[in-house]
């Protein structure tokens, strides 16, 4: 009979970040509302949230410029005279 062990690692990393007066107290408001001592894992929480819609952003840019160009030149010119005529009916 074979075993298959699988060992997984966390490995947490502390570093320095500065921090209002005012969002510390808040944090610490939020972590005892949790029922937590500390709010490291608020932090790592709502880093993991900015990085998420950071890539998110980053994904819809890319997918935006990879149709830059698709228009051929009388759709272009299409659109910009559509365009032209709102902008002048709106004034």
């Amino acid at each position: 009979m074979t075993c298959m062990c699988m060992h997984i690692i966390f490995v947490s990393m502390r570093t320095t970040i500065e921090i209002t007066d005012e969002q510390r107290s808040r944090l610490l408001a939020i972590a005892g509302e949790r029922g937590m001592k500390g709010f490291s894992s608020i932090v790592r929480e709502a880093l993991e949230e900015y990085l998420s819609r950071e890539e998110e952003r980053a994904k819809r840019v890319s997918e935006a410029l990879s149709v830059m160009g698709s228009l051929k030149d009388e759709e272009a010119a299409e659109m910009e005279k559509v365009r032209k005529d709102a902008r002048r009916k709106w004034r």
